[in-house]
């Protein structure tokens, strides 16, 4: 073959195999999956596709800034308006992938498979969640199943955040009633939920006296106001 001809005929091949990978997009520091099914539920400049729950828009102390949703605790206390947040969509079966931090002292979490309605308060009434925390400083770490990564008051998950003030990855899989988490890297936690053992989990809970808490197969992902700090980037998902 023509020196030429071998080099052309090499960079099409080239072309033709990166076309078939998966290739990630960059905004700031919010990285987007374009392909292979991943979603980015936060675009890295606004607050598009969320809404406080119950309600219409968000508050104006969540700020999308250079690829980050930050929860601007203390421009609460000069007015701003906070309160939970939900995704627009719902989702079923899905793998949830998303960078959190925390300040020192603070407690946060996202919930999933949450429903709203008026007839709940909050989002926490209906949907399971994985805590967000500083375990050296909130004294909630000083509860079984409220640490960083816990399956909130239901399981403990198994230990791997970083100290405060540094970024961790979460993953969130819920598969047809399987459902697991992972931080940094760590399979930390898994278990089935809907069956007898879920429920009777739910009943030695604080969420006992929520009839509807656990029960929904689909719903809304929330990022949860407790009146801290908190920081989230490349929110993305994949539809199971």
């Amino acid at each position: 073959m023509h020196k030429l001809s071998f080099v052309v005929a090499a960079a099409a091949l080239l072309s033709c195999s990166t076309q078939n990978k998966t290739t990630m997009q960059s905004t700031g520091n919010n990285t987007a999956a374009n392909e292979a099914g991943w979603v980015s539920l936060f675009d890295g400049k606004t607050t598009s596709g969320w809404h406080t729950y119950n309600k219409t828009g968000v508050g104006s102390a969540w700020k999308a800034e250079d690829g980050v949703l930050h929860l601007d605790a203390k421009g609460k206390k000069e007015g701003l308006q906070g309160g939970d947040i939900v995704t627009d969509q719902e989702f079923e079966n899905f793998h949830l992938k998303y960078d959190w931090k925390i300040a020192p002292n603070g407690n946060s979490g996202v919930i999933f498979y949450s429903k709203e309605d008026p007839q709940y308060s909050a989002m926490w009434n209906t949907g399971p969640e994985m805590q967000v925390l500083d375990n050296n400083g909130h004294p909630d770490a000083k509860i079984i199943k409220h640490r960083a990564g816990d399956l909130y008051d239901l399981i403990t998950a198994k230990e791997a955040v970083k100290p405060v003030g540094e970024w961790n990855t979460a993953e969130i899989v819920a598969n047809k009633g399987k459902l697991d988490f992972y931080l940094n890297g760590v399979h930390t936690l898994s278990t089935t939920m809907w069956d007898d053992n879920w429920y009777q989990m739910i009943a030695k809970s604080k969420f006992k006296d929520m009839p509807a808490f656990g029960r929904s197969k689909s719903g809304r992902i929330g990022l949860q106001d407790h009146g801290d700090e908190v920081w989230f980037r490349n929110i993305k998902l994949k539809t199971l």
